[in-house]
């Protein structure tokens, strides 16, 4: 299915501004760029908190969303934002958290782990496990219910998400409600899923620019296939808590998305698995601009209300 015409019209209007392509860019040029790009606003919530995380060999940032709303426990939502593992930043995925916070009725913290090439794998991955332990660790403290935490993300965020889930399971707790992998990176880029072909160029996310970011985070290609890079590689999904995966029409990342959601399901995951057609990489950061978006973004919605029994 092609791309959606309000998407198509979109994207258009971002070439004709002829911005130089990502591997034409340092690390630190592209994140000027992406801190840079306009992004609509969040919904509005009750209070936003910086926090500081402890993680091995130091601390890293984090952003706490309160939504409005009685007093008592809330559902918590730990949020990794994408970027590649490169790009991006609590204020590039500000608007995602305030709209889950306030959509879902759940506290949001969203973390701001250390990025390559400065932080190379696996530091990423190692932040966010310990900072969903610490969050667990500290959810009293936080008005968070114990029992109804998720852990979510986009892309390379879902990535980060997905992996730590894995470590989770495999490294002692603690136990999570749920996993919310949007449009994830799950697979080596020399895997050649099809997906990278057909949406090589034109639909946002190029297969040049993952290449750019691969290289940045796991310049070895002996590492990628290491299951806490690439969860497809992982020898078992088995006992991992209930997924929702949703794919875009017209991603790059479209079929290692849907490689892990069968995976998942042949595992005997509760998984809630959609693709949706003629929407590109990224299309939740449009959510509230872009109506195509709308449904996209409602399931998120919906899916981590049924887990929090709302």
């Amino acid at each position: 299915m092609p791309l959606h015409p309000e998407i198509a019209a979109d994207l258009a209007v971002a070439a004709a501004r002829g911005d130089p392509p990502l591997k034409e860019l340092s690390a630190e040029a592209a994140r000027a760029r992406a801190e840079a790009e306009p992004r609509v606003g969040g919904a509005p919530v009750k209070a936003v908190e910086t926090i500081v995380i402890p993680v091995k060999s130091g601390t890293i940032a984090g952003r706490l969303y309160r939504p409005f709303g009685e007093g008592g426990a809330l559902p918590g939502i730990v949020y990794i934002h994408g970027g590649g593992w490169v790009l991006c930043s609590l204020d590039t995925h500000d608007n995602i958290c305030r709209n889950l916070a306030a959509s879902v009725g759940a506290i949001v913290i969203s973390v701001d782990y250390r990025m390559a090439p400065e932080h190379r794998f696996p530091v990423a991955s190692d932040d966010c496990l310990d900072a969903i332990r610490w969050i667990a660790a500290h959810t009293s403290n936080f008005g968070i219910d114990p029992a109804k935490l998720i852990i979510g993300g986009d892309s390379a965020g879902g990535n980060l998400a997905a992996v730590t889930t894995l470590r989770i399971r495999d490294e002692g707790g603690p136990a999570l409600a749920g996993q919310m992998l949007i449009y994830p990176v799950t697979d080596d880029i020399a895997a050649g899923h099809p997906s990278y072909a057909e949406f090589a160029d034109g639909f946002g996310l190029t297969a040049d620019d993952m290449v750019w970011f691969w290289d940045h985070y796991v310049p070895d290609p002996a590492q990628r296939t290491h299951p806490h890079a690439s969860p497809l590689r992982a020898d078992s999904l088995a006992g991992l808590p209930p997924a929702l995966l949703l794919t875009a029409g017209c991603d790059v990342l479209r079929d290692e998305g849907e490689a892990y959601a069968g995976r998942l399901a042949a595992a005997g995951v509760t998984l809630d698995f959609r693709r949706y057609e003629g929407l590109p990489h990224g299309c939740a950061g449009n959510y509230g601009r872009l109506r195509a978006v709308a449904p996209f973004f409602e399931h998120l919605v919906t899916w981590a209300r049924s887990i929090f029994r709302l």
